[in-house]
């Protein structure tokens, strides 16, 4: 295979360096376009390609596409939505190469290859396709039909890094180096868009299983090399005991190479019939080695309690629930040829449980400075390269090409109560109606599933019995509690209930899960399927339906589960696409990751039709590149209820945010539960409440602020007593997060005027710091605010780095701290280490128990000098489309360190219903002068503000 590869690249070179003119075909070799080129490569030098075009789309985007017929066909994209492009450019050609430059980005592509680099407008350059192999155009075949397999291999510069690509479970940050697998799976979303720390991105526009990164395949453990735990060369000792409690007493051993139990049944079809699963453990033990040196990638699947040793130390120890598998990436770095002790205890979770493993060796050498793109199935290759002077700006070029971000309504910026779930009418209400007793802020409660009757899901109707009058509900839920009201909507369809039988007499529905006579968990099981979301019509049928037995109810919003699409939960890709075959738009290989995309856009274009004046708002489980143009925020899925899936969660949201989608959340406190806290002991129940006190005070600075989980139910007054640390600490965070909602209403505006970015990961706003390039547990909340979760049990204290170029603030006591250095940082239970930058203005508002209680009269604003500072703050309507007709206002605070003053500016624009009259209370935080956050504290500074500039002076302070 060497000697293959090295002869192909001598030949290689040979024919690049031949006369362009000696080639047999079309003399031909490129035309202009008005927006663009299109070349016509060598198709034994271009991997299949027959044409590869160059558009400009703007002066930062620059569209390439390829395809293995001479003319590139005209494509339906599924995500974009820009208009025709505008941008002037140059073409400059010469005799082996093409260039296309605009004012802020050159693309030069060889003509005998098609492969293009690009650089900026000094000419550094930012990213080139492998110059030689570096596409792939495969023919194949999907349901009969003629398809592609797609791949694009792209080398970068020494030192970057690249994040995005949606949501996954892997503790990853920085994915260089790294897979990353886009299939839409419960708690793992697909985002085809990713982001370079060299400011650059590149929006994949394919819906098909595609591998990011080092898209090498993942092997079966049998192909490390392994020892016995005798040291016989060549297998793994399996121990099967039946019996957990006593996991030495061996019941029999087996001679095992592979662990390989990934999917649905694969346990039942392939271990021993003489394993207990609901009471055994299986434990695998002995030696593996390799002929590798360097950093390799173990990778586990599983459901119930999984441990692994590798040399001695505790690697993984984790647990998930067995209906959705969670993942385990280890990196561990081998010798070559050194035998390391190996440990692996799996715990099933009932008999219906999960277990594989697999690695990769080290990315080799040649490989270090790449990665690769690599799609199942399309027609030709379409990918979007985005330039900008910032991180900020190349997401702004994505929202560009795929759609703006709605502004959600500015309830749902505040705290949302839910549970899997509420039973009854009264349940519901007494929730709602004990959190107005306590005083504790709430602006949304959430029905989540089986609110139908037990045989009618995908009616979406009430079951009378348990919900007699969900009209007078909802009505007491907005008159007397001022609460929203969001309900759970799933695209799934029991067989024979009315809904089922219109849907299928108009082809609407898939059909290969009825075939299989398939039934679901719920009583007896019934048999279900999903409708199809790529159909347009169906689309408009599924909102009518909601429109008629939901929206006309009072519903305010839409929690659309199950969304990736779940026909059948823990299934192969293989099973998923034979589920969903055919779509409208094609085959299920090409389109399924596309599918949160259609269900999001049917009912947001759906609702915006016959009610255009109220914001829509939909949270769905998965979602697509482009899921934002539709007022789709998307949480975590169901994360179980762990520290280390706390963890998890903050690299998992970064990663989310900068995919381009801004609204994320999560399960406060995770999903599921392990059995320990179902009935806990007394030390089982004080770890609970201390998770869910750390959970709560991450939740409260995520863009989203939403409790939900199931039993023990998630009610603060549920999760602790009054007084207790845990309940003083989540009543004080529901209350900070109201405090600020000047500063938080105004990031929900910024993500849809100036396509900001609300949850920041650290290498967006400070690119020249080497240290937070792998920093992914800290994280910007808008510009002012470092965000420092605790996720380590009975931890009072976290190392936290502070970044270079500015001091920080302590927000609890205003102490003033250098950065560009690792702190220990105080964390005592009732509180998260959090820090305002040097040079912020702080707003806060007043002390509120719903967001519509009352206007803003009085601001109060934190100003934290050292540096110049400014922060504009935004009002609209709150929960129309106006803001879209310019109905809006901005009112700009500016500090300056050189005299210590304050301008606020003259306001500009307005809204009806707007505060003509306000005042401000100034509060002035400094090195000598510390100052704790307190926004009903004494001001240094109180002014009355018409609309008119004014200057304050901090001088005398």
């Amino acid at each position: 295979m060497a000697f293959r590869q090295l002869l192909h690249t001598a030949l290689f070179s040979v024919l690049l360096c031949l006369p362009i003119h000696l080639f047999a075909g079309d003399p031909v070799k490129f035309i202009r376009e008005k927006d663009g080129v299109t070349v016509y490569p060598e198709v034994y030098l271009s991997g299949n390609a027959r044409a590869v075009k160059l558009q400009v789309i703007t002066d930062r985007i620059i569209r390439v596409t390829a395809s293995p017929e001479k003319v590139i066909p005209l494509r339906k994209s599924l995500i974009t939505v820009y208009g025709a492009p505008s941008a002037n450019f140059t073409l400059t050609e010469g005799p082996e190469k093409i260039t296309v430059q605009t004012s802020a980005i050159t693309a030069v592509m060889t003509l005998a290859t098609g492969a293009v680099a690009f650089t900026d407008k000094n000419g550094k350059t930012l990213l080139a396709e492998r110059p030689h192999n570096g596409r792939q155009l495969q023919p194949a075949v999907f349901e009969g039909q003629p398809a592609y397999g797609i791949t694009q291999t792209f080398e970068t510069v020494e030192g970057d890094a690249y994040y995005g690509l949606g949501q996954h479970q892997d503790d990853v940050f920085n994915y260089q180096g790294r897979q990353v697998f886009l299939f839409q799976n419960n708690t793992e979303v697909a985002v085809p868009f990713l982001v370079s720390r060299k400011n650059y991105g590149i929006l994949w526009d394919n819906y098909s299983l595609t591998k990011v990164g080092d898209t090498r395949e993942y092997l079966p453990l049998s192909r490390l090399r392994l020892f016995s735990a005798k040291g016989e060369p060549g297998w793994l000792t399996a121990s099967y005991s039946n019996q957990r409690q006593q996991p030495g007493k061996v019941a029999f051993t087996r001679a095992e190479s592979g662990i390989d139990y990934a999917y649905l049944d694969d346990t039942k079809k392939h271990l021993p019939a003489g394993f207990a699963m609901k009471t055994g453990v299986l434990t695998w033990e002995g030696s593996i080695a390799s002929d590798f040196e360097g950093m390799h990638s173990l990778r586990f699947t599983y459901g119930g309690y999984l441990k692994v040793w590798v040399d001695g130390k505790l690697l993984a120890d984790k647990w998930r629930q067995a209906w959705n598998p969670g993942t385990a990436l280890l990196e561990i770095n081998l010798q070559k040829d050194k035998k390391y002790p190996v440990k692996i205890m799996w715990t099933p979770d009932g008999d219906a449980s999960y277990i594989s493993a697999r690695w990769i060796n080290p990315v080799p050498l040649e490989d270090r400075n790449t990665f690769t793109i690599q799609s199942e199935a399309g027609q030709l290759l379409d990918y979007y390269f985005i330039h900008g002077n910032n991180m900020d700006e190349v997401v702004s070029g994505y929202r560009q090409l795929t759609g703006k971000t709605p502004i959600v309504p500015k309830w749902a910026m505040g705290f949302w109560q839910s549970r899997e779930r509420y039973k009854t009418q009264d349940e519901l209400l007494q929730a709602v109606a004990e959190y107005r007793k306590r005083k504790l802020p709430l602006d949304n409660i959430v029905l989540d599933w089986s609110y139908w009757k037990e045989d009618a899901w995908g009616s979406q109707e009430f079951d009378p019995q348990r919900f007699p009058s969900p009209d007078s509900m909802i009505q007491a839920l907005h008159r007397q509690y001022h609460t929203q009201f969001m309900i759970s909507v799933w695209p799934k369809f029991y067989e024979g209930i009315p809904a089922y039988k219109d849907f299928d007499k108009q082809g609407w529905l898939y059909r290969r899960n009825i075939a299989d006579r398939q039934r679901d968990w719920i009583g007896k099981g019934y048999v279900s399927t999903f409708y199809d979301a790529f159909n347009e019509k169906a689309r408009a049928g599924f909102w009518e339906l909601l429109h008629k037995k939901l929206y006309n109810k009072g519903v305010d919003a839409w929690w659309m589960d199950a969304s990736e699409p779940d026909v059948l939960s823990n299934v192969s890709p293989e099973k998923r696409k034979e589920q969903m075959s055919p779509t409208a738009d094609g085959t299920a290989a090409e389109y399924l990751n596309a599918y949160p995309l259609e269900n999001a856009k049917g009912i947001y274009n759906g609702q915006r039709s016959v009610d255009p004046d109220k914001r829509v708002f939909l949270l769905t489980r998965s979602g697509f590149a482009g899921s934002q143009h539709y007022a789709a925020a998307i949480w975590s899925g169901d994360i179980a209820s762990r520290w280390e899936d706390m963890r998890t969660q903050i690299s998992a949201g970064l990663n989310f945010s900068l995919s381009g989608i801004p609204f994320w959340t999560m399960d406060i406190g995770g999903f599921a539960v392990e059995p320990r806290y179902e009935k806990p002991s007394a030390k089982d129940l004080e770890e609970w409440r201390e998770l869910q006190t750390r959970w709560f005070q991450f939740g409260a600075m995520v863009p989203l602020f939403r409790s939900h989980g199931q039993f023990p139910f998630r009610e603060i007054y549920n999760i602790s007593p009054k007084d207790h640390p845990a309940y003083n600490s989540m009543e004080y965070y529901t209350h900070l997060r109201y405090r600020l909602m000047p500063y938080i209403y105004t990031l929900a505006g910024m993500a849809y005027h100036q396509d900001y970015t609300i949850m920041r990961a650290l290498v967006m706003d400070f690119p020249e710091d080497e240290n937070v390039k792998e920093t992914g547990d800290q994280f910007m909340f808008g510009p002012s605010l470092l965000v420092n979760p605790v996720y380590t049990y009975k931890a009072r204290e976290r190392e936290l780095y502070l970044p270079a170029g500015q001091g920080w603030y302590d927000l609890y006591s205003g102490e003033f701290r250098e950065g560009g250095r690792h702190i220990n940082a105080k964390a005592d239970y009732e509180t998260m280490p959090v820090f305002v930058k040097e040079g912020s203005i702080l707003p806060s508002g007043p002390s509120l128990q719903y967001t519509a209680q009352k206007k803003a009269d009085t601001v109060t604003l934190y100003i934290y000098t050292g540096k110049d500072a400014s922060f504009t703050l935004y009002e609209d309507e709150d929960t129309n489309y106006n803001y879209e007709k310019g109905a809006f206002s901005n009112i700009t605070f500016y500090y300056k360190e050189v005299d210590r003053s304050l301008s606020i500016g003259e306001r500009q624009g307005g809204f009806p219903g707007m505060l003509d009259k306000r005042v401000f209370r100034i509060v002035w935080v400094s090195r000598e002068a510390p100052r704790a956050w307190l926004p009903d504290g004494k001001a240094d500074e109180t002014v009355e503000y018409s609309g008119a500039a004014i200057k304050v002076s901090a001088a005398r302070y």
